[in-house]
């Protein structure tokens, strides 16, 4: 397995009644991996992961892997607060054939210190033989994992690689200095993958892969490619998607252009809710100015 340019953190589609949307999903992993996309995440926190119960993450994880058939590597989100369920979860979905890798993010709410986030991850990774991505997202977490931290951390073996998505340039840096060069540093906010790529970083897991799989496969692969300008040709075309992805938590405003052009049903389970009005108005502008509701699925 090599994992390296674009992967989606899929969002998980539900029915009226709440239920998964189990055709949706299917076909939503099918057009990802035509569209070129080189890996997929299902149940980050895109996924809406921490409303499903252990029966609803399994499955969406399993038609993930049946319907990639293969085809790109799948990372499976394994997130717990608690380390001892984080740890379970992990030997959980280590299990499951098909799954190439774990994504595993810093406690949320606890706010552990730097010590406690290193005990945390490393009990995971000393749990399951599977490589370990870890996800520093402080913005939801509520703690941030430091570099200093993190070169303690990937010098375990299975340890490989680090999901950074604390918007801190000047930390990112750090991390690309600190960290060995086999160990793979990607962006988690699609509007700074170019200046991780330039750091030194391998490509991104996205949200914006959702809606664009294939543009995003393709900017990240110009980037590492070392073809700039048309990385940013594609990056300037697309950052307002990027950045009005995030005008409400996400995944709502996602999961809103994807019903808008057909390919799921927005319904969100609570806590989180359908977007403000002003804010669907703006979104609704920027995603047809993007050209992604000329895409609508065809009947």
């Amino acid at each position: 397995m090599k994992l390296r340019g674009c992967g989606t953190a899929l969002v998980t589609p539900f029915r009226k009644d709440g239920s998964i949307d189990e055709p949706a999903l299917r076909s939503l992993v099918a057009w990802q991996v035509e569209s070129g996309i080189d890996f997929l995440v299902p149940c980050g926190t895109t996924g809406e992961t921490p409303t499903l119960s252990r029966d609803e993450w399994l499955r969406v994880i399993d038609v993930t892997i049946e319907v990639a058939g293969g085809r790109v590597p799948i990372v499976a989100g394994a997130t717990s607060n608690s380390t001892r369920d984080a740890v379970e979860k992990a030997e959980t979905v280590a299990a499951h054939r098909g799954v190439d890798a774990i994504l595993t993010a810093s406690p949320y709410y606890n706010k552990p210190t730097q010590e406690g986030q290193y005990l945390h991850f490393k009990a995971i990774a000393e749990a399951v033989e599977k490589p370990l991505i870890l996800y520093n997202v402080p913005g939801r977490t509520g703690a941030n994992l430091e570099p200093a931290t993190l070169a303690r951390l990937a010098q375990i073996p299975n340890v490989i690689a680090v999901k950074e998505a604390s918007g801190n340039i000047g930390q990112i840096a750090d991390v690309c200095n600190a960290v060995p060069e086999s160990f793979l540093v990607f962006s988690g906010d699609d509007a700074v993958t170019l200046p991780i790529i330039a750091l030194g970083g391998v490509g991104i897991i996205s949200v914006a892969g959702n809606e664009i799989p294939h543009e995003m496969a393709e900017l990240t692969r110009a980037a590492l490619a070392n073809q700039w300008d048309a990385a940013r040709r594609l990056h300037r075309k697309y950052l307002g998607l990027m950045q009005a992805n995030f005008i409400e938590s996400n995944p709502i405003p996602v999961k809103a252009v994807l019903a808008m052009m057909g390919r799921i049903e927005e319904i969100y389970r609570l806590p989180l809710c359908p977007m403000k009005k002003e804010n669907r108005a703006r979104l609704e502008k920027i995603a047809s100015e993007a050209g992604l509701l000329a895409r609508t699925l065809v009947a």
